[in-house]
């Protein structure tokens, strides 16, 4: 599997990234998260098995607590290929609208 592509199904789920977004302020335990979502306590641990294993949260523990936060490294890599495929999407438009300049300059349009 390329790289990005785990990352990306992980980031796709809106539950995930309502999780996600919540970590951005601190860490939490899987009952912080569950607070408010429309999804079970269950449900939110399985959510952050996928975060997990796709390297964009950390689990701490301290005694009986696990405490979950954001991994800045793979965000900052997630960032880096999401980047590199914009660059990649503007520099194919760029061939783009200059090929459909020089077949108009060719037609005389």
């Amino acid at each position: 599997m390329a790289y990005g592509s785990k990352e990306l199904a992980a980031i796709g789920d809106p539950t995930r990234q309502a999780m996600l977004e919540r970590l951005r302020r601190r860490p939490m335990t899987v009952g912080e998260l569950a607070e408010g979502l429309p999804v079970t306590r269950p449900a939110v641990s399985q959510h952050l098995k996928i975060l997990r294993q796709a390297r964009l949260v950390t689990e701490r523990r301290e005694g009986t607590r696990h405490y979950f936060n954001l991994n800045p490294e793979a965000l900052l890599e997630l960032r880096g290929y999401i980047d590199r495929m914009w660059e990649d999407a503007l520099g194919a438009f760029s061939r783009y609208v200059a090929q459909q300049k020089r077949k108009r300059k060719r037609l005389g349009k």
